[in-house]
């Protein structure tokens, strides 16, 4: 299993942590999804998965859930 850190923008509480997390979890190879919200600041998310992780389709999800990934 191989693990990839973003960092995404506009998150503040865990409610924004766990709509972050469910639109990632429904990217293929994703196993597992760990935010930590910096309120006002880049927030750190983790992502556990197998295989190749889908570039575009993260930035899709973040964007999905109302955030923005930093680059």
């Amino acid at each position: 299993m191989s693990a990839t850190v973003i960092k995404a923008t506009g998150l503040t509480c865990n409610h924004c942590a766990m709509s972050v997390s469910e639109e990632l979890q429904e990217i293929e190879n994703v196993k597992d999804v760990n935010v930590e919200v910096v309120a006002g600041g880049e927030s750190t998310v983790t992502i556990d998965h197998e295989g190749e992780l889908d570039d575009a389709a993260v930035e899709a999800a973040v964007k999905e859930a109302g955030y923005e990934l930093v680059k």
